[in-house]
């Protein structure tokens, strides 16, 4: 019989009383407690400071594990990457029995827990929320186990069905990061989420998977550092090791415009290979197979660039700046070839994608297609597949959509899909009712260089066959930091995304096709 969760059997409006209280354990049935405060008070800081004067001394007697999550950490490491995904395959191959990772390894008993409750979390997920796709699942329960070997994995204590562990976090605003503390709960952990700024926004019956307490107002509330540390510690152990609070580098490293580093610093997207070889074999970005190679974006030296990007000024909410700009181009039911000047309008649907570094400096730009109206972008994986985060900019607006959220990724069809906090008006993709054929008039919208959103004109050259994915070969000019952008047919409908272009050639360029993008795409759209 599987354990059976009671959830806030008890009501609890304060701090100090989720610090003091204990969930029972009796056989197979647990109590838990899953709450979110609203808001902060005058007294906050001090309360905090008590509760965890409380939990910290209980620790430090062995009575319970308590960690304070300040942020939980986005970027994870290539190596890191593969190591969680083997995690997942290894779970979906034993049906999802048990869930092995770095700090379940020893605990049989925790490996069943762990997979059982990943698979309730996916459950819910796709229960509240429509078109959760097998891949949105996958990347959920990677980031899970990543998250809990990253809060766990100094404790210190040996754990069962019956430990009693505490967790307040703050300021949550993501629900792959809610259903995450959700999923602590299914492994007998007690989640205080203090929502000081705001309250995060939930679809569905995700919300009714917590208690909300209005605790007071909205606001810049500031909390102190924990006041004490457990008792025990290891001889010797380093300080960052002794820590109880989980920190990514503060968001200030985020610059306000986007700078691009010289040319020398970067690598080409896509290569002729040398004539020593007997043949001009075509070469596109490295695939995850290559671990060596560096998948950047070539751009040339700043003083080149006149444009930049801003994230000062008023920001253009909805989809209401994109409306207009391209009113009436697919309104109907009349499917009609378009003008150039009417082309070049659905260029407000192709937005330029900013790659930050871990150190929070640009390393590169790409571009990439609305491709679903809750902020999903659809770009290739080799854009992407080095950043920490992203900063996407929309034509005609001044405000700059920073995200980490990675939706989906295939690095074999080198495709990926990114999604910001705002409503989009994406582009129609085309639904393959006539094959295309040599000759064929297209237009590409990408940001060339960074020069951003940039129009030209070409004819669809031939179809080419490149490590076992089809690809479109167009003569439309497109340079570096083009990678992601559209190439749409005369109707305005997407055909391609430009994925490789050739620097010792003249508009050799290549587009993964509509019929891919139309199978990575589903649910989004």
């Amino acid at each position: 019989m599987d354990m059976v969760y009671r959830y806030n059997i008890m009501d609890i409006t304060s701090i100090t009383e989720f610090a003091k209280i204990r969930g029972g354990c009796n056989g197979k049935c647990r109590d838990v407690y899953f709450l979110r405060l609203l808001g902060g008070f005058p007294s906050l800081q001090k309360e905090v400071a008590d509760a965890e004067r409380i939990l910290f001394e209980a620790m430090g007697n062995g009575k319970l594990f308590y960690r304070r999550v300040t942020e939980l950490p986005s970027y994870i490491e290539r190596e890191e990457q593969d190591y969680y995904l083997q995690c997942h395959e290894n779970w979906i191959s034993c049906g999802k029995v048990k869930l092995v990772t770095r700090f379940t390894e020893r605990n049989m008993e925790f490996q069943a827990l762990f997979g059982k409750a990943a698979e309730t979390v996916c459950e819910k997920y796709a229960a509240c929320k429509k078109g959760i796709s097998d891949s949105i699942k996958k990347n959920l329960v990677v980031k899970i186990a990543w998250w809990v070997d990253r809060i766990f994995g100094q404790m210190k204590e040996k754990w069962d069905s019956r430990s009693c562990i505490k967790i307040i976090a703050e300021n949550i605003a993501k629900e792959q990061e809610y259903l995450f503390f959700y999923f602590l709960t299914l492994i007998g952990a007690d989640v205080l989420l203090l929502q000081m700024k705001a309250d995060i926004v939930l679809l569905g019956g995700l919300a009714g998977l917590s208690k909300a307490v209005k605790t007071g107002e909205f606001g810049a509330w500031d909390l102190p550092e924990p006041t004490a540390r457990p008792a025990a510690r290891q001889p010797g152990e380093a300080e960052e090791n002794r820590r109880n609070t989980v920190k990514i580098p503060p968001r200030e490293s985020v610059r306000n415009t986007v700078k691009i580093p010289p040319r020398e610093n970067r690598r080409n997207t896509a290569k002729v290979l040398p004539r020593e070889s007997g043949q001009n074999t075509v070469k596109i970005p490295p695939r995850e197979s290559d671990r060596n190679a560096r998948n950047t974006v070539k751009i040339p030296p700043r003083e080149n660039r006149p444009v930049a990007c801003s994230m000062s000024g008023s920001a253009v909410s909805g989809t209401e700046n994109i409306s207009s700009s391209i009113s009436g181009i697919h309104s109907g039911t009349e499917r009609r070839e378009k003008s150039f000047e009417e082309l070049a309008r659905l260029a407000s649907s192709v937005v330029m994608v900013a790659i930050h570094g871990k150190d929070g400096k640009v390393i590169g730009s790409g571009s990439g297609i609305m491709i679903g109206k809750d902020g999903y972008v659809l770009t290739n994986n080799h854009v992407i597949r080095d950043g920490r985060y992203f900063s996407v900019r929309i034509e005609e607006e001044e405000k700059v959509y920073p995200t980490d959220e990675i939706i989906k990724y295939n690095p074999v069809l080198d495709l990926a899909v990114i999604r910001i906090d705002r409503k989009l008006l994406p582009l129609p993709v085309f639904d393959g009712r006539n094959p295309l054929v040599r000759g064929q008039k297209v237009v590409a919208i990408g940001s060339p260089l960074g020069l951003f959103n940039s129009v030209s004109d070409g004819i669809i050259s031939g179809f080419r066959t490149i490590d076992r994915v089809d690809m479109i070969q167009f003569t439309a000019p497109i340079s570096h930091g083009s990678s992601g952008g559209a190439v749409l047919n005369m109707y305005g409908e997407v055909i391609g995304i430009s994925t490789a272009g050739f620097d010792d050639a003249q508009n050799i360029n290549l587009a993964v096709p509509y019929d891919q993008i139309l199978m990575f795409t589903r649910g989004f759209r």
